[in-house]
């Protein structure tokens, strides 16, 4: 309770302060490639991935524009800062860490994200106050551009996707001499040109039922202490059975979330998937990515007005006779989607 009355004390500050009541109040606009900007920006990935339950992790791709506003009292300096993130083949529930995860190239048809955040630096510590965040896949043209015969990403409701994932899954427990698994998710689903196929990435969970003794699965009963993470698989009579990678070090998930520690990178259960339009989606759009969190985006999205422009205090760049050095937007550290 008092850890949620300081935050609220926190947004109530940020409201009250940084709209620019009159002359005086000003906003820093410091480098997008300064360290403490980036220290800043990495927290916020965090904070997106920390609260992904389903898709896959994103990392930082390039800071697009940050503003530091003066310290206020003793609550420390606000950040309003702007970045843009690309989706890597990690699993939002893989337990691998950010910086061992791939990112999803151009040819494997990447995903970018696009997030606002406000944070406020205490201490040297970063906490969010707000985020808001939207994700995209690569158009298809600029796909076909790098590579002509690339596969592009399907709905994860069409059907050769579903069926592809309920084969891959099936020819799992047929084979398996342990638990029954049963689908959570269908995370991601390519349609192949040539041969015509179909690729499938999705993740599945431990019950507590054994695979060859299964005759209704609906008495399953989902476990919480088998994470295991199949590769990709495609469509067809000759697909592999997923390998499980199995990782003892997972700890089991919070009670109010889903069993993380079960889940599979690899298969997805569609039942498991939630009704309505995300069924037609290609990814999962990090716009949902939190939905059910305490944001504070309605309590403090309302502290800028376009019609108060405050004060911009550039910081002076020591070059005599030079060009001026652009700030912003920052390096990109991957590719530009």
């Amino acid at each position: 309770m008092k850890s949620l009355i300081l935050l609220l004390c926190l947004v109530q500050l940020w409201g009250c302060h940084s709209a620019p009541h009159g002359p005086g109040l000003s906003y820093k606009e410091v480098s997008c490639d300064d360290p403490e900007t980036e220290r800043a920006a990495l927290a916020a990935v965090n904070y997106i991935n920390f609260h992904l339950d389903r898709g896959y992790k994103h990392t930082l791709n390039q800071i697009e524009k940050v503003k530091v506003w003066p310290q206020l009292s003793v609550a420390g300096e606000l950040l309003e800062l702007e970045i843009e993130t690309l989706e890597t083949t990690c699993h939002a529930l893989d337990p691998t860490p950010l910086a061992n995860c791939t990112v999803r190239q151009l040819a494997e048809h990447a995903v970018e994200g696009d997030c606002d955040f406000r944070l406020l630096k205490r201490d040297g510590q970063f906490s969010v106050l707000s985020a808001k965040c939207h994700s995209n896949p690569d158009s298809a043209e600029d796909v076909r551009k790098v590579c002509p015969d690339c596969p592009l990403l399907a709905p994860l409701s069409h059907a050769k996707v579903v069926h592809a994932v309920q084969a891959a899954l099936a020819a799992f427990n047929a084979q398996s001499n342990g638990s029954y698994f049963q689908l959570v998710e269908i995370s991601r689903g390519q349609l192949v040109p040539l041969p015509p196929s179909t690729f499938v990435e999705f993740a599945m969970a431990a019950t507590d039922c054994v695979a060859k003794e299964v005759t209704d699965p609906a008495k399953c009963n989902l476990l919480v202490d088998k994470p295991v993470v199949p590769q990709p698989q495609p469509d067809g009579s000759n697909a592999a059975v997923p390998t499980p990678v199995v990782n003892p070090a997972t700890s089991a998930p919070s009670p109010a979330g889903p069993p993380a520690a079960s889940l599979v990178v690899g298969p997805v259960v569609v039942a498991a998937t939630p009704p309505g339009p995300q069924l037609h989606w290609a990814h999962y759009n990090l716009r949902h990515a939190f939905k059910d969190v305490g944001s504070m985006e309605s309590a403090s999205g309302e502290a800028f007005h376009p019609g108060k422009t405050p004060i911009v205090a550039r910081p002076g760049v020591a070059v005599a006779s030079g060009p001026m050095v652009r700030l912003c937007p920052g390096r990109i550290r991957h590719f530009k989607v």
